[in-house]
């Protein structure tokens, strides 16, 4: 294995079920982007760092955004146009998802903690304070579950993208050359490329 892979270009052969936990990602991210929204919205954004848009449900619906853009963004281009695939851009986009999701989900769980515990401790067991500490809760949970997945992707991710250094297309200075001597240069033409494997109707 070669890290050389890590900057080649063009989607790395991947097993079928990683395409699944992509999917995952984002239909967690969608559940935690509404529960990150009704966390905000319970207070109005009136107590900030608790429960406003720069709290911890603000970080959650952000890091949601995020992993539409990071891996909706590479599902397609790897879907549609896979010879446009950078992958050290999509080895940083998936890195700082992690990042990402590991601060909401561990705000959230503080956030959480510490509203419930106003909820149970002065008995106010029906109360604004214990749905947003519910909602954050909710949050912190679904959070660390895709953040979990985030990484399982990434050290899968990394490996194909290392067993596969060349990439797709030639190497850059390599074009038209032969082993021994000068061939006519042609029109680069990208292969149709086999990310996923094919599943056989039975």
């Amino acid at each position: 294995m070669s890290t050389q892979g890590l900057t080649a270009k063009g989607v790395p052969p991947q097993p079928l079920w990683l395409l699944y936990i992509k999917i995952a990602i984002l239909v967690l991210s969608v559940i935690t982007l509404g529960l990150g929204a009704w966390a905000v919205s319970i207070f109005g954004g009136y107590l900030g760092g608790y429960g406003g848009p720069t709290g911890a449900g603000g970080l959650v619906i952000f890091a949601a955004i995020w992993s539409f853009i990071v891996y909706g963004g590479a599902a397609a281009i790897e879907i549609f146009a896979p010879h446009f695939f950078y992958r050290i851009g999509a080895l940083v986009g998936y890195i700082l998802h992690i990042i990402f999701w590991l601060s909401a989900w561990a705000w959230s769980a503080s956030a959480a903690s510490f509203w419930l515990s106003y909820t149970y401790g002065f008995g106010f067991y029906d109360s604004t304070w214990k749905r947003e500490g519910q909602a954050l809760g909710a949050c912190a949970g679904l959070g660390a579950l895709i953040w979990i997945l985030s990484i399982v992707h990434l050290v899968f991710f990394v490996r194909a993208s290392m067993a596969d250094p060349e990439g797709s297309g030639p190497a850059a200075g390599t074009a038209g050359q032969a082993e021994l001597g000068q061939v006519k240069p042609e029109q680069q033409q990208y292969p149709a490329q086999q990310t996923y494997p094919v599943q056989q109707p039975q």
